[in-house]
């Protein structure tokens, strides 16, 4: 497979010189099993997401060492470490629960099978990419559920690292955003974009009739007028006034926004826009949105809560070693314990398809006895180095997830505190 951009140095310097004490004793060579999974789910969440899996599939397939990256390791490393790095492609297999599937404490969401210093060396690029997107497609799935059906756009760019921002917004729309303010993510992910204007267009001009009128003359009369810039009741007035009862929608970034929402709503009824929507942005988060849910909203514009996973910016993943040589093992410290072994899970659900319980158990050893609604939840993802035929894209995925929402007992989607949407269990082996 060509490789697009070198992602080796999107990692941490012990992964390297460890890598370099194990080529040193032999232990470099012998097989692994490693697994990133959480041991909890953030304060407040009973579910969590599995988002970022193609992006971390494309970074492993492009996780090489050329020239560049060597001369700038070769001060840290020694020959032989240098020649095995330059030679390095990973070989081993992956499998993981599918883009956009659910999970819960312990699910085995990626496993990572191959020599210690081919999967050893992954660990940080594996947790930095699933960490993030799990976070905050996390998020945007509860903001989704809050919304009930109505569309959210994802306008955080600016409240975020450059990257981090496109890689948010894929993580939203995979989540059911419906579209997202980031050009680099519509050109990478093929996401639908979109945008009007800020304050400072309408500052700029000498009137807000003026703003509003140039506005309209570039874009139509579909567009989005911003009309909080001084006062929203003469903004919703002069935006009528200039654009005529067709106006597509207003947008009202400030202030109490359900009260706002209300008198904007009348007030466009009242001058015979009664088709123009009300888009609502301004700090907003789930709790925000369901809050919002009674009021004549009828889209939602979200920032910073979305990039920064509203208030649970990691997903608490791990990556630990679960097998040596085919021999389970386990790191047993105080609370940060983990179970021994390659695992792999089922997902039981009733007839009418709702999901009762999540079953992990250690794929070599004894198999929780089947029953007919049961599905076993781990997926292939790469064998021998390269991605499995006909992975799921980004508009499956997001269907997926869409669909596994709706399996989750009714107390699984509440946004209040309480134990996991449905109970795990872990079979000793």
């Amino acid at each position: 497979m060509p490789v697009r951009r070198s992602t080796a140095l999107f990692t941490d310097h012990y992964e390297l010189t460890m890598l370099q004490a194990a080529l040193a004793d032999g232990t470099a060579g012998r097989q692994c099993t490693f697994e990133a999974f959480t041991r909890r789910l953030p304060d407040g969440r009973r579910y969590g997401v599995v988002a970022g899996t193609a992006r971390l599939i494309d970074a492993v397939t492009n996780f090489v060492f050329t020239d560049e990256e060597l001369t700038r390791l070769e001060p840290v490393l020694d020959a032989r470490t240098l020649t095995y790095l330059s030679e390095y492609r990973f070989d081993g297999d992956i499998d993981g629960y599918p883009e956009g599937e659910l999970f819960f404490p312990g699910s085995p969401i990626l496993t990572v099978r191959g020599s210690f210093g081919s999967a050893g060396i992954l660990e940080t690029l594996i947790l930095s990419i699933l960490n993030h997107d799990c976070a905050i497609a996390a998020a945007a799935a509860r903001m989704v559920s809050a919304a009930d059906g109505r569309p959210l756009i994802e306008m955080g760019s600016r409240r975020t690292h450059e990257e981090s921002a496109v890689a948010a917004a894929r993580a939203a729309y995979l989540a059911g955003f419906s579209s997202t303010s980031n050009l680099e993510a519509g050109r990478r992910f093929g996401i639908p974009t979109g945008g009007t204007a800020a304050h400072s267009f309408t500052l700029v001009h000498d009137t807000e009739a003026e703003a509003f009128a140039a506005q309209i003359d570039s874009l139509g009369v579909g567009t989005t007028l911003l009309v909080d810039t001084y006062d929203i009741t003469n903004g919703i007035r002069t935006a009528i006034e200039v654009a005529g009862p067709g106006l597509g929608a207003v947008r009202i970034d400030s202030g109490d926004l359900g009260v706002l929402t209300r008198a904007a709503r009348r007030q466009l009824d009242g001058l015979g826009a009664t088709g123009t929507k009300i888009v609502l942005s301004g700090d907003l988060d789930e709790y925000a949105i369901a809050a919002l849910r009674a009021e004549p909203v009828d889209i939602y514009g979200v920032g910073t809560s979305l990039v920064t996973g509203s208030g649970a910016p990691t997903a608490s993943l791990v990556y630990k070693l679960v097998e040596v040589d085919g021999r389970p093992v386990a790191k047993r410290s105080e609370n940060k314990a983990s179970h021994g072994g390659r695992k792999s899970a089922i997902r039981r659900y009733k007839a009418t398809g709702t999901a009762t319980e999540e079953i992990i158990f250690v794929a070599d050893g004894t198999a929780p006895q089947a029953q007919e609604n049961d599905r076993v939840i781990p997926t292939p993802l790469l064998r021998e180095g390269r991605p499995v035929a006909d992975l799921p894209d980004l508009a499956a995925s997001r269907q997926h997830l869409a669909e596994a929402l709706v399996t989750l007992p009714w107390s699984g989607l509440k946004l209040s505190r309480g134990e996991p949407a449905i109970p795990v269990t872990i079979l000793e082996p």
